[in-house]
């Protein structure tokens, strides 16, 4: 580096921040919402610091260089473990796997973004956003105990029963 300072790239570079930064908000905030171990702070430091971490290695090494698979390798090792410690296992039943599979995916809307995949970094954004915010009544219908299906001698009995009244 010859001491001259790129406008350009600093301002790409903020901008892809910044990206990063805003898919990962709707996230941190359902997270939050739901008072869950990650939230508004986390989520959005996840994906800048996992954008910042390949922006800088598209910097240093170079957007073609082999050394991208051992950053991609360490963000999603590193992401995982953050994940990971959202886990909380109480009575044989893990509690805050879906917080640790979104931060694992807000690491991976950043590296998208850092490396300029912004169509993945909104798909993975909103997928994840959707998945939280609207899977939870499906998730509640799933943990209903089954009702057992009435014979058929039940269901007529049933059906008589309500032509009657």
């Amino acid at each position: 580096m010859t001491g001259q300072v790129y406008w350009a790239e600093i301002a790409s570079h903020v901008l892809d921040l910044v990206i990063a930064y805003a898919l990962a908000l709707p996230i941190g905030w359902d997270r939050e919402r739901k008072e869950r171990s990650a939230g508004i702070r986390t989520f959005p430091l996840v994906a800048i610091a996992s954008c910042g971490f390949v922006l800088v290695a598209i910097r240093i090494l170079g957007a073609e260089s082999i050394g991208q698979a051992r950053i991609l390798e360490g963000l999603i090792t590193g992401v995982g473990f953050i994940g990971g410690g959202a886990i909380l296992k109480q009575s044989g039943r893990a509690s805050g796997t879906a917080t640790a599979a979104s931060l694992w995916a807000t690491g991976a809307v950043g590296g998208a973004v850092g490396y300029g995949l912004y169509d993945i970094a909104v798909i993975l954004s909103v997928v994840t956003y959707a998945t939280l915010r609207w899977m939870a009544p499906l998730k509640e219908v799933a943990r209903q105990p089954e009702r057992e299906a009435p014979c058929a001698g039940e269901r007529e009995a049933s059906a008589k029963d309500r032509r009657q009244s």
